[in-house]
């Protein structure tokens, strides 16, 4: 188990503006934050409509980007693909792309596939990510024995390399179904609580392909005393506790060796490959902002998160970082080489 988030204190933010050219004096100028190899740089104004304003509506969702290096992200209303200059290229609207609470994207045959976790509409789906069309729907598996909760939120979806789909129901049963790539019940683990094996909402979840033999990495968000990260085995087995005392992990994203996990309470904390904390992004220091869905667009700080829900990273190391906001955030952060 790794220290808490006292590591906040060695791997403190650092921010400074750069300065602005004539034409963009009255911009908002970049922040930069981090240290060290996660040192970034904002870009002010990245996946705004011309007239300043977000196009998505609420977010509440997660973030991804495919081989041509478009990002996908889910807002309330759908999801909405951007290029990487901001510009919205492409949008999945309708009954079956609301309330995205968490994607992932994965090749399959040379096509693209999103899976996403719909916790309002209490199923997982697979669609092509480009064109939309839904070729797989994961609702409760009565099949499993386990007696149907009143609600079934689904919160996180991962694949493994072998095409079995997890889906977490965090915000219910907290348990986790494995199905195979068809959709067939194959087993379930977990239980709520805050005992070394049990959940306090399993909210994220990836594989984690850092190892030599790929896990499940899953944050579990309301883990008392603090939140944290846990390493599960492909068949649903506890191996360890990762790391604790990161306040509400919402979800993880792996490049290399690296983990970028938000924090609810409004920042994004980076890992190396020993799950050591090496940088973080974004502090808000504001109690009232933290955690907080209401911030609206005229609020927002440059270089401040408010409600970490979603990140990822693009071939070049860069990160996408969505809040859960009333306005619909999604923030650019260039890696300074």
């Amino acid at each position: 188990m790794k220290p808490p988030f006292l590591s906040l204190a060695i791997a403190s933010l650092v921010i400074s503006l750069t300065s602005a050219s004539a034409q963009d004096a009255e911009k908002i100028q970049r922040v930069r934050m981090g240290c060290g190899i996660m040192t970034f740089d904002t870009v002010p104004g990245w996946g705004m409509r011309p007239d300043g304003n977000s196009p998505l509506g609420a977010t509440h969702g997660g973030v991804v980007v495919d081989s041509k290096g478009h990002i996908y992200t889910s807002a309330q209303q759908g999801v909405f693909v951007f290029t990487p200059e901001g510009e919205v290229v492409q949008s999945y609207l309708g009954k079956d792309f609301t309330n995205l609470h968490d994607i992932e994207i994965r090749t399959e045959d040379g096509v693209e596939y999103i899976y996403g976790a719909r916790n309002n509409a209490e199923e997982a789906i697979k669609f092509k990510a480009h064109g939309g069309e839904v070729v797989l729907r994961l609702p409760f598996p009565e099949e499993s024995g386990v007696e149907k909760p009143k609600v079934y939120r689904p919160t996180a979806v991962t694949v493994a390399k072998n095409g079995d789909i997890y889906v977490a129901d965090g915000y219910a049963s907290n348990l986790i179904f494995r199905f195979d790539k068809t959709g067939k019940y194959l087993s379930h683990f977990g239980e709520k609580g805050n005992g070394l094996k049990q959940f306090n909402t399993c909210h994220g979840m990836t594989l984690d392909t850092r190892y030599e033999k790929p896990r499940l990495l899953i944050c579990d968000r309301n883990h008392q005393p603090k939140g944290r990260l846990v390493h599960y085995d492909l068949e649903g087995n506890f191996i360890e506790e990762v790391i604790t005392g990161l306040g509400m992990p919402t979800s993880v994203a792996i490049q290399g060796d690296y983990v970028s996990v938000p924090d609810l309470h409004g920042r994004v904390v980076i890992l190396d490959k020993s799950n050591t904390i090496i940088a973080v992004l974004g502090h808000n220091s504001d109690p009232k902002q933290r955690k907080n869905f209401k911030v609206e667009q005229k609020d927002w700080i440059e270089g401040v998160f408010s409600g970490t829900h979603g990140s990822y990273w693009d071939k070049d190391g860069n990160l996408y970082v969505q809040d859960w906001n009333v306005s619909g955030r999604l923030m650019k952060l260039v890696r300074v080489k």
